[in-house]
This record gives structure tokens, C-alpha cells and sequence, in this order.
């Protein structure tokens, strides 16, 4: 990661924030997008505080003008872009049954569509550089979860998209990695919205039995290094991918049953 520079998507929290830190140790020039100035302001301190030649873009990549606007601050400030990482993303907790639509077109807004806009001002450089698209997916992009169509929906959305831009871009020598971290305690879920489109403020998981956001940027750094297709990570998360592949009917019954733990039961 010597020198090369890294565009962070949502980096101003949880996975988003340990990547900018990890793959800044390793000698990366980091550039973090976020929409809350404070917290961009926080992480840039960190990363000041660590040695990490950073910038920071203020933004929502689910807004095209922004999406292209982090491309271009982060090309005018380095001259190059070699890892884009779409991180930024939102969750729900809410049946399909009482969920404003508005909320499920609020998350393909940012999780989709923000990895589309951002990825397509990217490439161009990604090309030049022969580098790395990074997609943050989720175990919810392989198996739909109760309580998250919308969420689950972006995941497979953002899955299929990666899929076919990794074909297509076989010749040109530009990697995309699809990463699904599994459960991580990280601030996903407190922020995730609810039926009415209101923050949960809560997480319904025990966060402290989870893998952290830290070792989820270490494996990540190192499937970037090695040019990695897909990542996969923790062992319930590698789990259902397999089960759900083979044996579906179960995983349906599984994976309710599960879930109806939560509080509030599905």
C-alpha cells in the first residue's frame, strides 16, 4: 500500500473509519467521505494524530454531483486514485409490511446507487492505475434477512453489479473485490432506520461477541494486497453462505428463527 491513495466512502465511522486508519499505517494517502462535518473533522484528527497523509470531502455519494466531486478532491489533491472503497451504507430494521417505501428507495439511493455513481467517476483513474474497486457488501447480499428487504436488496443489487463489472473488467487489469464482513460491531445498526424512516438509536445484537470493525480492515487490507475476488468473513457469516447455497429450505427456518430473538419479534 506504499504511496498508493485510497478513496473511503463513508470513513468517518466503524468499518469505514478503522479501513482509513489500517490501510493509512500500511503507507496509503487515505481520502474519507462522510456527511456529518463533525465526524469528518474526528477522523481527520485521528488520522493526523496517526501520520496519515489524508483529505477529507464532505458529501452524500448517494448525490451524483458528490460522488463525482469525492473522485475529483481526491485526484486533484494525490494525482491518482488506486483503491476505491464503497463503504458508505445504510441499514433498516422494519417488516415489509409496515416500511414506507421511501425508506428501501433510501437505501438503494445510497448503498446501489452511491457504489454506481462513485465506482463510474472512479474508473477512469482505476484504469490508469490498474487498481482495486472495493464493494462493502454483506452476508445480506447472499441471503435476504427478515426485517432488512431494502437493505438486503442493495446488498444483492450491489453484488451482481460488482460481479459484472469484475467480468467486464478481466482484460483491463482492475481487480473488484466483493467484501462481506458478517456481523461486526460497528454503528451500522445504530443507525439503522426503522419502519417510519427514523434512526434505531439501538442495536437489538450483543456488539461485544461481534468481530470488529479493526480486524475486518485488516483482512481487508490484505485481500486488497493480494488482489482478492470475494471475502467472506467470520464463521456464521461463511455459515449461512454455504448452508443457504445448499440446503435453502433450511436457512429459511433458520434464519427466522434467529432473527425472531431480536426484540421485537418479525
Amino acid at each position: 500500500m506504499k504511496n498508493s491513495v485510497v478513496l473511503i466512502t463513508g470513513g468517518t465511522s466503524g468499518i469505514g473509519r478503522a479501513c482509513a486508519l489500517e490501510f493509512g499505517r500500511a503507507g496509503a494517502r487515505v481520502v474519507i467521505t462522510g456527511r456529518d462535518a463533525a465526524k469528518l473533522a474526528a477522523t481527520a484528527a485521528e488520522l493526523a494524530a496517526a501520520g496519515i497523509e489524508h483529505r477529507t470531502v464532505q458529501g452524500d455519494v448517494g448525490i451524483l454531483a458528490d460522488a463525482d466531486r469525492a473522485v475529483a478532491d481526491t485526484v486533484a489533491a494525490f494525482g491518482r486514485l488506486d483503491v476505491l472503497l464503497n463503504n458508505a451504507g445504510l441499514s433498516m430494521r422494519a417488516k415489509f409490511t409496515d416500511v414506507d417505501v421511501k425508506v428501501i428507495e433510501q437505501l438503494m439511493q445510497t448503498n446501489f446507487f452511491g457504489t454506481v455513481y462513485v465506482t463510474k467517476a472512479a474508473l477512469p483513474h482505476l484504469l490508469a492505475s490498474k487498481g482495486t474497486v472495493v464493494g462493502m457488501s454483506s452476508i445480506a447480499g447472499f441471503r435476504g434477512l427478515p426485517g432488512r428487504t431494502g437493505y438486503s436488496a442493495s446488498k444483492f443489487a450491489m453484488n451482481g453489479f460488482l460481479e459484472a463489472l469484475r467480468t467486464e473488467l478481466l482484460p483491463e487489469g482492475v481487480n473488484v473485490l466483493t467484501a462481506a464482513p458478517g456481523f461486526t460491531a460497528s454503528n451500522i445498526r445504530h443507525t439503522a432506520l426503522l419502519a417510519n424512516g427514523q434512526t434505531q438509536n439501538d442495536t437489538p445484537r450483543n456488539e461485544g461477541k461481534m468481530m470488529t470493525s479493526e480486524e475486518v480492515a485488516q483482512h481487508l487490507r490484505r485481500a486488497v494486497e493480494g488482489r482478492r475476488r470475494s471475502l467472506v468473513l467470520t464463521g456464521e457469516g461463511k455459515l449461512v453462505v454455504f448452508l443457504n447455497k445448499w440446503l435453502p429450505g433450511l436457512m429459511d427456518k433458520m434464519v427466522l428463527n434467529n432473527f425472531r430473538k431480536e426484540e421485537g419479534d418479525l
